[in-house]
């Protein structure tokens, strides 16, 4: 059975046109090679698929059943196509994204939106991972951007657009010792054990910590369940409790003297500048790029 594009578009105009010269009219085809290419058809698959009785060829219930199948093979064929022609334009095979593990309630979805409407056929993928580990992931070219938190020290290698701000804000459970005082110290602070979200690798020291004594977790819902659980205290960004009933949650922020309410951060679209990037990579640094000189020019 050889079956081609060609005879399965003619059986389709067929279908569609409900006779042999209607679709010869719509494919720009004579009637006879309509006609003689579902023969050829028929005969390959063993089987009538239209009783010529009268003027108009009638489908048979193998033709109906086979229909519906031809439109789903025939739009198959044309993303392949499409797919493999994006590809010898430059397209990645896929596209990796990890998201640092606090940030999952930020709105990163927008470009993700961006990129499937774009470039339908590309595989996307999006990880998250502690921001120690996610930039490790971007160095190692396991994936080609991560969103990330401002960071104090830069590598040589990465390149970033500011995206958005967050705000992270200590928290407490309201059964925890803390949790009874209207101000507190950072002396105080420190005498409690916090959670932190950071890197599962024990030699990496853990970004903003205060605490003498802490417990580390690599997943931001983790670090939530334990500070409900009075273990410790932790900053979670704002985000984050705005998606949390805190009366439910029994959770609370901490007043801390002399310490600003809310830490702000920047939150960076980074990437490693030199890795080789496809269209859907560079389109999306160009995207971002303007979208952030178009805030700043207002």
């Amino acid at each position: 059975m050889n079956i081609n594009q060609e005879q399965l578009l003619i059986f389709k105009a067929v279908m569609q046109f409900g006779s042999f010269s209607a679709a010869a009219r719509q494919l720009g085809k004579v009637p006879s090679a309509v006609s003689m290419s579902i023969a050829n058809l028929e005969i390959d698959l063993n089987m009538q698929l239209f009783t010529r009785q009268g003027r108009e060829p009638i489908a048979t219930p193998a033709a109906h059943s086979l229909y519906q199948k031809t439109l789903y093979l025939l739009s198959e064929m044309n993303q392949w196509k499409q797919h493999a022609h994006a590809l010898s334009e430059g397209l990645e095979s896929h596209f990796n994204i990890v998201i640092a593990s606090e940030l999952i309630y930020t709105p990163w979805i927008e470009y993700i939106l961006l990129l499937e409407k774009t470039f339908p056929s590309l595989e996307i993928n999006v990880f998250t991972a502690p921001q120690e580990e996610a930039m490790q992931l971007l160095l190692h070219n396991q994936v080609q951007f991560a969103l990330l938190f401002e960071r104090e020290i830069l590598d040589y290698r990465e390149s970033f657009v500011e995206l958005f701000h967050e705000s992270i804000v200590p928290v407490v459970s309201q059964n925890h010792p803390l949790a009874q005082f209207k101000e507190i110290s950072l002396q105080d602070l420190e005498q409690y054990r916090q959670i932190v979200v950071t890197s599962r690798q024990l030699n990496i020291q853990p970004e903003l910590l205060f605490s003498k004594t802490y417990w580390r977790t690599n997943q931001h819902h983790l670090a939530v369940s334990m500070i409900q659980e009075h273990l410790g205290w932790g900053f979670l960004p704002l985000r984050s409790l705005q998606h949390i009933d805190q009366k439910k949650a029994k959770i609370q922020t901490l007043n801390v003297i002399n310490f600003t309410e809310q830490l702000n951060y920047f939150v960076d679209l980074v990437w490693h500048k030199e890795h080789a990037h496809g269209v859907a990579s560079q389109f999306l640094i160009n995207y971002v790029k303007k979208q952030r000189a178009d805030k700043n020019s207002h």
